[in-house]
């Protein structure tokens, strides 16, 4: 697969190579799916999305496959306890920040809304095709991210500002931003 024409952004990077021709733009329906990319996106802020897709095996494994009915009950035990663990980014907002989400998710929960519902609600259960002819073309945030962000801000969450909401939904398909020329694209579409 490697005559294949990809995104600009995986580079030779097998890893990377590997999420792009697998996952980044594929729609995600799972709610459990969803959370954790919510919280990776967050965890990836001020960071290259690779250092996280590296350290993304260890964070299933310490963050309890990203149950939130566990990561929510998370003490200052287990917080310090992550918080000296080399295998994630040892950033104490962040750390604390995935517990904020998974109580504002559970909360979202109980007033039956799902992930799911809720995200896919903004592009009317349909990914946005994007028709990016070059990285430059592809923008940071839109009104649209800006609007999620703000929206889940009012709901208790944290980390979710318009960039990473847009990365969010880069990656799990709510548009689809593989450039045009990419074989992801049309597969996509």
């Amino acid at each position: 697969m490697s005559d294949l024409h990809r995104c600009w952004w995986c580079g030779d990077d097998e890893l990377y190579q590997h999420y792009h021709d697998n996952e980044w733009g594929v729609p995600l329906h799972d709610e459990d799916g969803l959370f954790e990319f919510l919280c990776l996106e967050g965890a990836q802020a001020g960071l290259s999305w690779i250092t996280i897709l590296k350290k993304r095996e260890h964070y299933i494994k310490v963050f309890d496959q990203f149950d939130a009915n566990k990561i929510a009950r998370y003490g200052d035990k287990k917080i310090a306890s992550l918080l000296n663990d080399p295998g994630i980014v040892r950033n104490k907002l962040k750390v604390n920040g995935f517990v904020k989400n998974a109580r504002a998710y559970l909360e979202m929960k109980e007033q039956g809304l799902s992930l799911d519902e809720y995200f896919w609600n903004f592009v009317d259960g349909q990914p946005l095709q994007n028709q990016w002819k070059t990285s430059h073309h592809v923008p940071a945030n839109t009104p649209l991210s800006d609007t999620i962000s703000k929206d889940l801000k009012k709901r208790g969450f944290t980390f979710v500002g318009s960039t990473i909401c847009y990365a969010f939904m880069q990656a799990t398909g709510m548009i689809n931003d593989h450039l045009v020329d990419c074989f992801r694209h049309r597969d996509l579409s």
